[in-house]
């Protein structure tokens, strides 16, 4: 039997993303001249796609099935990502410098979300061959062990935040691979030398980049109630809506702060969106999903008995985690605003699919969890 509370909350966040993809596109559709269910039809068909998958993945069986879908995913996407600093225009969409999208007229996908499954999917079977003794070992030996899977990163790194601007995700990766080496054995020495060096270039990957450090800096002076709001816009706009939105919200559809104040309100900031329209209380039941969302992906991880199947999970789980509170923390004012999609609930057919499939595939495995007697 598959996990049916995960599927069932899983379909509950696809079904509030897709609402909120209605109410909240509306001026984004005045802007552009699309019809009124422009954004909600686009997003219905990612949400159907996304279930029909879930579904598919859920029937297959992980033993034989879960291998091959890993390979094909990490490959396919990695030679995409490859590819695409070298495609045209014609191909590739670029927004801001960035090369994110392909697009195929009718649709665009972003690759760099299918890539993160595959990415997850590839770490998980080859560190479950890891098995370190922790405290034991040299460091130059752990070094050594883990030098393909650095490698990897720094690929992904070049690939994602480099060539697509795109620092967000490969935050999420990183973040999520550190916990995946300490779940295999890795020394908190060599955890502590490989977090210095990813704050070093963190920090390089902001300074060399003009749009990173105008984020920075608008983060700080967003602190400052004498600065000029034109310095501070997004941010000050995102937490007047949320302000503006109280306890109960403005009621669905009445949203004032998607009128042109915040830019791209069903994606980036949906959540101060959904703040504003439904108030506390929508982005408490949010919280409360997206936790149970998690929980149950972790238990399935601490039931199954292929560590294989074990380290997905948990870094599965750590993507979407990672995913929301970076988005969360930054419309809030806690950090700098990265633009990064909330899982299941942003607008965009990638993202939805991709989720979707994650989910899938730990529908897959849970099967495999035996009864307990």
């Amino acid at each position: 039997m598959i996990d049916k509370p995960l599927f069932g909350a899983t379909v509950i966040m696809l079904l509030i993303g897709l609402i909120m993809s209605y109410s909240l596109s509306s001026y984004t559709i005045i802007q552009h001249h699309y019809t009124d269910t422009h954004f909600f039809i686009r997003q219905l068909i990612a949400v159907v796609v996304g279930i029909f998958f879930i579904v598919v993945l859920s029937k297959l069986d992980a033993n034989r099935w879960f291998k091959p879908i890993g390979v094909f995913i990490f490959l396919i996407f990695l030679t995409i990502l490859l590819m695409m600093p070298l495609l045209s225009e014609r191909f590739v969409r670029s927004i801001g410098g960035a090369k994110r999208w392909i697009d195929f007229g009718v649709i665009s996908i972003t690759p760099v979300e299918f890539y993160k499954i595959g990415f997850i999917m590839f770490i998980s079977m080859s560190l479950v061959r890891t098995r370190l003794p922790r405290g034991t070992m040299e460091l130059k030996d752990e070094i050594r062990i883990f030098i393909p899977y650095l490698v990897i990163l720094i690929l992904s790194t070049l690939l994602i935040a480099v060539f697509q601007k795109d620092l967000g995700q490969t935050l999420v990766i990183s973040a999520t691979l550190l916990v995946l080496f300490l779940l295999v054995g890795s020394s908190f020495r060599f955890f502590s030398i490989l977090f210095a060096i990813g704050l070093i270039g963190l920090s390089l990957l902001i300074i060399t980049q003009p749009h990173r450090i105008k984020r920075i800096k608008e983060w700080f002076l967003s602190f400052d109630n004498s600065a000029n709001r034109l310095e501070t816009y997004q941010i000050s706009n995102s937490l007047d809506a949320i302000n503006h939105g109280g306890f109960f919200g403005q009621g669905l559809g009445n949203g004032q702060y998607k009128l042109g104040f915040l830019s791209e309100v069903h994606t980036d900031f949906i959540l101060s969106g959904i703040i504003e329209e439904l108030g506390f209380v929508s982005i408490l039941f949010i919280v409360l999903i997206m936790l149970f969302i998690i929980f149950r992906i972790f238990k399935i991880a601490a039931r199954v008995d292929n560590p294989i199947y074990y380290l997905f999970c948990v870094g599965a789980g750590l993507l979407l985690i990672f995913s929301f509170l970076i988005n969360s923390f930054g419309i809030s004012g806690i950090t700098p605003i990265k633009g990064i999609a909330v899982p299941f609930l942003s607008y965009g057919g990638s993202q939805i699919v991709a989720s979707s499939i994650t989910i899938g595939l730990i529908l897959m495995i849970s099967k495999e969890i035996k009864p307990r007697r």
